[in-house]
Formats: structure tokens, C-alpha cells, sequence
């Protein structure tokens, strides 16, 4: 359901108005405690066609990189180009996200904690001894919060990470065992859609979707995602979404335009990845990161600029693409949202805000949903 939809959703919900506050669900966090604290197209489909026949087949195996190697050339081969952002997060990229949250002007790690740790009390009250399933898991900093609340109510937690980078999953793995040996941690090294299957086995769940990471994906893939959450969660298991409900032009720009430089790194990375994993030949010095908030959609849209004209090489593919000089690439974008349109919107999934907190600037939200 587009936005448009969900507005009318929720003027219809509410008698022709909107309504920001739900008394029995909107928790301020002061009120809780945490108990301790076209061309190319045909290209590609000629080089997938000239592929081994027994790539991808039973008891084949896809020639290392294939998945990537297709995903860049859809996606350069778009009008306008852009790439898929979970390539983004390999195990380099990984890390520079984790610097990126440490930034003064990246906010919204900071604010997310704040909500977690007045609110993982009330969560794990609610919920009861569920386990924790998160997907984009990463260095599971934050998470630990609420681990801590769920060990302190009931003794012990199972908790399940989901990440694509092997790397950061055995970090937060071993970090997580030394500081916190009554939870459970088995590690999951893969996509969302390959964990979603095993959600049911998992019951009664509590799956995490932290970091405004809902706002990487388009209205199209939001659906889909939405869709899969409904499909494998079990009725009276529940989800926690934090998303950044924050509409402040200059500290969205500061946020995705950190003064160290680590935003910009992160978007070089894609294209060292490229080269690394792709033989794609690409001058990384060449590109610039490009940031800007786009009032009109709510979201930050996120580019690399080509300074100087250049190729990229997929070579398993056989395929090539010209880049021009100061042409756009999109690696990346940020949804801002409405807590007036994303409460109907995730209704019409079957999920239910059972509570909604927020930082003391309004600029984050978590959401307590659960599965109805």
C-alpha cells in the first residue's frame, strides 16, 4: 500500500482526522524503566544464458559472485542506475557502519538506545520470555539492552542475530557470550528473505527490525518485506521497529554527511567491493558521496557522483557500462515516516501497535507490534 493509501487509511480510522496518539499504546519513555539500565538488460540476460548449465541447478553451484555480479548489472543497467544497498554491508562495509553510528552527528543510534534502555523493562513485561530474533543484527550493541532486561526478568534468553557479514555476526557473538552468559546466541549468516522460513520454528518470537533500517527499503520492497513478516510469524508473536520519524533538513544532511568522512567511505566501499569481488576496474577516487533529504518523499537519498568518466567491468558477466563524468548512481535511501501513516499501514499486515515509544526529541520511534 502506497502512501497515499495509507492517509486515507488513517483519516477513515479516525472519523476524517488524523490521530497522532493512541492512549493505551503511546508510551512517553519517561514512564518506564529499564531495570538495568533496457541495453544492458539484454546483456545480462545473454551472459546469465551463457552461464554453465549447471549453475544453480540440483547439485550444481552458482559461480562465486554470480548473485552480486547480476544484482549491479540490473541495477546500472536502470533508468537512473542505481544499486542494491544490502551490498552495502560486506565485512568492511559493516564496520565503517559501526563508525558511522559512533558519529556526534548520527543521531539516531543514540536516540533508539535512549528509548531501548527506558523501555526494554516494559518490552520484556509484555512480551514475556520470547526469543529474540533480529534481522541486519550487526554489532548487536544496542540489542544487548534489551538482553540484559529479558535476562534480568527471566533467568536466561535465546537470541538469534541475522546478518550478512560472517564477520560481524562472530564479534557480536563472542562479545555477547563473555558479557552475557545466561543468553543464548546462535548466529544466522544470511538475507532476510532466507531467514524468514525460519521464524515459525521459532515461536513464540519477538522478531527485531532496529536502526531505521524499515527506511532502506522502497514502497515496493516495503510491501514485500511487510508481507513476509505476516506470512511467518505466528499469531501472538511480536516485532520491534524502530524508525526515524525525524523531519529536521540539517541534522538529516549532518546525519548522512558526517564531518569524519565514514558516510563517504561507506559509499566508496560498494564500488572497492565491486572491484574486488567483480574485477569491475573502478577509480573509487573518482567518486564522491552525494547526501541530500528530499522534503517532498521524506527520505535521504543517497549517491555516488562520478567526477571523471569511467567503466565498470563485471567480468563474470562479460558485461561493461559507461559511466559518464558527474553522472548519479543511487547506492542508497533513508524513509523518514509518520507514525499517523505507518500504524495503519502495518495494520493492514495483521500487526497491531501494541506500544509506541519515543525519544524525548521526537525524532525515533520503536514500535511494539504483535502478530494478530
Amino acid at each position: 500500500m502506497n502512501e497515499f493509501m495509507a492517509e486515507n487509511l488513517a483519516r477513515q480510522k479516525s472519523g476524517g482526522r488524523f490521530v497522532e496518539e493512541w492512549p493505551t499504546s503511546v508510551i512517553p519513555i519517561a514512564s518506564v524503566a529499564h531495570p538495568g539500565a533496457a541495453r544492458a538488460l539484454s546483456q545480462v540476460s545473454a551472459a546469465q544464458a551463457a552461464l554453465p548449465e549447471t549453475a544453480g541447478a540440483v547439485g550444481g553451484s552458482d559461480p562465486p559472485g554470480l548473485d552480486f555480479a547480476l544484482a549491479v548489472a540490473r541495477g546500472l543497467s536502470d533508468i537512473p542506475r542505481r544499486l542494491d544497498s544490502r551490498y552495502l554491508y560486506d565485512s568492511r562495509g559493516s564496520q565503517i557502519f559501526e563508525d558511522i553510528c559512533k558519529q556526534p552527528e548520527y543521531y539516531l543510534t543514540r536516540a533508539e538506545a535512549t528509548i531501548l534502555a527506558a523501555a526494554a523493562g516494559d518490552i520484556a513485561d509484555k512480551t514475556g520470555n520470547v526469543t529474540l530474533v533480529e534481522l541486519g543484527s550487526g554489532s548487536s550493541i544496542k540489542t544487548q539492552i534489551l538482553l540484559d532486561a529479558f535476562v534480568s526478568a527471566y533467568g536466561s534468553v535465546d537470541y538469534r542475530p541475522i546478518d550478512v557479514s560472517a564477520s560481524i555476526l562472530e564479534q557480536a557473538e563472542n562479545e555477547i557470550s563473555a558479557r552475557l552468559p545466561a543468553v543464548n546466541v546462535e548466529a544466522l549468516n544470511c538475507t532476510y528473505d532466507d531467514a524468514f522460513p525460519h521464524l515459525a520454528s521459532l515461536s513464540p518470537a519477538m522478531l527485531l527490525f532496529l536502526g531505521s533500517s524499515a527506511g532502506n527499503l522502497d514502497s515496493g520492497e516495503s510491501d514485500h518485506f511487510w508481507e513476509n513478516v505476516s506470512t511467518n510469524l505466528q499469531a501472538g508473536d511480536y516485532c520491534l521497529l524502530g524508525i526515524d520519524i525525524n523531519e529536521d533538513p540539517r541534522s538529516l544532511h549532518a546525519a548522512y554527511n558526517d564531518a569524519a568522512g565514514h558516510s563517504a567511505a561507506f559509499t566508496r566501499n560498494l564500488f572497492a567491493r565491486m572491484n574486488r569481488e567483480l574485477g569491475a576496474s573502478i577509480d573509487t577516487g573518482g567518486i564522491d558521496h552525494v547526501a541530500r533529504y528530499v522534503s517532498r518523499w521524506r527520505r535521504v537519498e543517497i549517491f555516488a557522483r562520478f567526477n571523471q568518466g569511467q567503466r565498470i567491468d563485471i567480468v563474470l558477466l562479460g558485461s561493461s557500462f559507461g559511466i559518464g563524468h558527474g553522472e548519479l548512481i543511487l547506492t542508497e535511501v533513508g524513509r523518514k515516516f509518520r507514525l499517523r501513516q505507518m500504524v495503519p499501514y502495518l495494520c493492514t499486515f495483521g500487526l497491531s501497535a501494541e506500544r509506541i515509544y519515543t525519544d524525548p526529541g521526537r525524532r525515533f520511534a520503536v514500535l511494539l507490534l504483535k502478530k494478530i
